[in-house]
């Protein structure tokens, strides 16, 4: 490796040391967040005492790695509460009882237990831009990197202990390994690509879009690799090369799968194994008592079809409680719970807030509309100036002859792009679909790659057409003069937007969980269009700390959305408040978070029911007094 190739991979590595600066900046001044009081807990139970009863509905890796700095922390741990060993997945409690109730410094073991995500996120950049150094070269494959790095959303979610960035991760590993096989099938690929898989599928729930977009691709890429062959086969074997090939195709992917499993079970094993399969089956039957329309004692059906195939899953309910019994089985079907309950959540939704409505049905312009107003405007201007270019290509495509050759031979040739393309499109569709919407986290596994796809057409607007012959001497001149020129300008224009999307980053730190863009005026207005994940996940409650003893508060009500606990940090000051209670008598300070807020003062949509008492009526048209980072509400009377 030269000194000159050298370069770009130092570059990348500033980069993402910068980004994890920025990651443990933020990280210090922040509280747990919402999800993290039940994975923090649950990762440690995995791993100290072989136990997975806790929080099934992630899989287990993002909670491992933040896990193993706490195992050499001399913690106590809640097991005589009834919140472990009676309550059904009592996640919630447990991790208050292990942050806040049996002697831990709830600091400590934050602090710990995020090293680990941020070292992923890390390691996600890091793979990342070997991923583009492939398909950009060293030097433009550091614009994705650059553009993944410094996303207010990768500095947010990258040094929570939640599966988000997880996710990220296992796409970029899991469909780099499976081009790499189809490309180069052989031993080595095929174990990586399974492996890979596996991670994927340890990664996060949602990663099962892996297997159709799997097996699409593979058909794809053969059909096109046979087309190629087509002319040189022979007419008697024509019909048995095809029947061969996509054989070996699906037995392929049956392995690779098979591989990719395998390596689940020996991950969730040893965290299962002391995991009682008496209380195993119990939980299991209680947290799925209400999948696909309830219990089916006789098995019906597995046995029959019922006539509605939203119920006939309820077989796989069955099958899994079955196996929660089986000593053997009892890793799998844990597994298979935690999809079953993602599966039950997805289709029922959650409450949130979104435009001015409330619903727990979701909206269907829920995540283009988050996307546009919480992306970086700059990161935004490069997908417009991508999209219209690459459009025109299409145009032009569509005019000319032999388009079905050209398409499928620019498919072979950029067999990566077009599979992140599909990815990043599958993805889209299913979310679109999803009535769970409660934050643009949901889309961060199609970030890196849409940056790659939007990095690659800017590369080659870059440059433009490249001309070989010129009718004389002049014409070459000014034909060079002018694409200097287009260079310059071109240069200067995606330099100016990468300034600005660094200074957009800083300005917000450390607050990179509320970031919003400008054109909705900033996170200062960003709780007017979408709260939760988006802005307001508990965060703030050291800053609100820093807020009562600033200003000499003996007592503050609060009424506060997040994990942590209000008591912990504020001791007597604080009283517990919520919209029922009433106006608090005069003289006195109210804390809200705006998560609480916005769900319910917003309009209910048709079909959400609120109770009058909890829409804070008599907050309306209250100007608050302060507020706290861009989470929490100060009122004073």
């Amino acid at each position: 490796m030269t000194k000159t190739s050298k370069i770009p991979i130092l570059i990348a590595i500033l980069i993402l040391l910068f980004s994890f600066t920025l990651m443990v900046y933020s990280s210090k001044t922040e509280t747990v967040i919402m999800d993290e009081l039940a994975h923090i807990p649950a990762g440690y139970s995995y791993l100290k005492f072989g136990d997975n009863r806790l929080n099934p509905e992630h899989p287990p890796l993002t909670k491992d790695i933040s896990a193993i700095p706490l195992l050499f922390a001399k913690l106590n741990f809640p097991l005589d509460s009834k919140a472990w060993q009676i309550d059904v997945n009592g996640q919630w409690d447990v991790g208050g009882k292990f942050l806040y109730e049996v002697g831990n410094d709830a600091e400590k073991i934050i602090n710990l237990s995020r090293i680990g995500p941020m070292l992923l996120t890390i390691l996600t950049g890091f793979i990342f831009y070997l991923f583009s150094r492939k398909r950009l070269g060293s030097w433009w494959a550091l614009l994705p990197l650059f553009l993944f790095a410094l996303s207010p959303l990768v500095l947010a979610h990258g040094h929570y202990v939640t599966t988000d960035m997880a996710a990220a991760f296992g796409t970029i590993i899991a469909l780099w390994s499976f081009i790499n096989y189809l490309k180069n099938p052989n031993k080595k690929t095929f174990i990586i690509a399974g492996l890979c898989f596996g991670l994927a599928q340890l990664c996060k729930f949602s990663l099962l879009i892996l297997i159709p977009l799997f097996t699409v691709l593979a058909l794809i890429f053969y059909a096109i690799k046979l087309g190629q062959n087509w002319p040189d086969i022979a007419f008697s074997r024509k019909k048995n090369e095809v029947w061969s090939r996509l054989f070996k195709v699906i037995g392929g992917l049956i392995a690779i799968f098979t591989i990719g499993y395998f390596l689940v079970y020996l991950v969730y094993l040893p965290q299962n194994i002391n995991y009682p399969k008496e209380k195993q089956s119990a939980d299991a039957e209680a947290l799925l008592a209400s999948f696909a329309g309830g219990p089916d004692p006789n098995w019906q059906t597995c046995k029959s079809w019922t006539g509605s195939i939203s119920r006939q899953i309820r077989c796989l309910a069955n099958i899994d409680i079955w196996m929660s019994r089986q000593p053997v089985l009892k890793p799998l079907a844990q597994y298979t719970l935690g999809v079953l309950m993602v599966t039950q959540r997805s289709t029922a939704g959650n409450t949130g807030f979104f435009l001015g409505q409330v619903s727990a049905g979701g909206w269907r312009n829920y995540f283009p509309t988050v996307f546009a107003i919480k992306e970086q405007v700059p990161s935004l201007i490069l997908l417009l100036i991508s999209l219209g270019f690459g459009f025109v290509k299409l145009i032009k495509s569509i005019f000319e002859k032999s388009r079905w050759s050209r398409l499928s031979g620019w498919i072979w040739q950029h067999f990566s792009e077009f599979s992140a393309l599909c990815f990043v499109i599958f993805y889209w569709i299913i979310s679109l679909r999803s009535p769970l919407n409660i934050g643009f986290r949901h889309l961060l596994p199609t970030l890196p790659l849409t940056y790659l796809l939007v990095s690659y057409e800017i590369k080659k607007w870059w440059r433009g057409e490249y001309r070989r012959f010129f009718l004389n001497r002049w014409a070459e001149i000014k034909y060079h003069f002018k694409k200097f020129g287009g260079l310059l300008l071109k240069t200067t224009i995606i330099g100016i937007l990468l300034l600005w999307y660094l200074v957009e980053t800083i300005s917000i730190a450390p607050n990179f969980i509320a970031y919003f863009n400008e054109l909705i005026g900033g996170a200062k207005n960003g709780y007017k269009y979408v709260v939760d994940s988006n802005l307001d996940w508990g965060q703030d409650l050291k800053k609100l700390v820093t807020f009562v003893n600033e200003n000499k508060i003996n007592k503050i009500k609060v009424d506060y959305f997040g994990g942590a606990s209000p008591k912990y940090y504020l001791g007597e000051k604080f009283e517990p408040w919520s919209s029922s209670k009433g106006r608090p008598e005069a003289n006195s300070w109210l804390a809200v978070s705006l998560t609480f807020l916005q769900n319910s003062q917003g309009q209910p949509v048709s079909g959400f029911d609120r109770k009058i008492e909890d829409n804070y009526s008599w907050l309306q048209g209250e100007k608050p007094f302060s507020r706290i980072g861009y989470s929490i509400f100060i009122y004073k009377f």
